[in-house]
């Protein structure tokens, strides 16, 4: 016989909080067997599908996401139109976690010109900081601000 866990031993054991879990299973995302009185028990399989959804929640899905895209209980009765549909979507997610890191390296860029115009203050880190949040702006926006190309200190370029 299988060996089944009870909610506290499956939240000890993914450090996942109780009501994390009593959640899922109100939302039909992960739905244990229960017992004669009603306590939930979680099957090793359930156990994987959990670590599933954690690490897809790392990914930045969303739980309806999840629920909706990845049927991890119905995964040995794989339709090929799903996995196409399936792979379809992953794309668009990968294509925007692509768009998230551009975004967080422009901040990192614009960070560490930041701290090091601070650091050294002078015209030419100046410029090199305001040539920075140009392009990062530009980006943004699609096309150069509209006013004067000045540094922090009033210099123009």
């Amino acid at each position: 016989m299988d060996k089944h866990y009870s909610i506290q031993e499956v939240s000890r054991l993914l450090q996942i909080p109780k009501d994390t879990l009593r959640y899922y299973d109100r939302k039909g995302i992960v739905s244990p067997s229960r017992k004669e009185n009603r306590y939930r028990r979680y099957s090793k399989k359930d156990l994987i599908d959990l670590m599933n959804i954690q690490i897809l929640q790392y990914a930045d899905f969303t739980l309806e996401e999840i629920k909706s895209k990845f049927h991890f209980h119905k995964m040995q009765h794989i339709d090929p139109a799903d996995c196409d549909e399936l792979a379809s979507f992953l794309d668009a997610k990968q294509a925007e976690t692509r768009k998230k890191i551009e975004h967080l390296e422009n901040i990192s860029e614009l960070l560490q010109a930041t701290a090091e115009t601070l650091r050294d203050l002078n015209p030419d880190s100046d410029r090199r900081l305001a040539e920075t949040v140009r392009n990062i702006y530009q980006n943004i926006r699609g096309k150069a601000p509209l006013i004067l190309e000045e540094g922090c200190d009033g210099h123009e370029d």
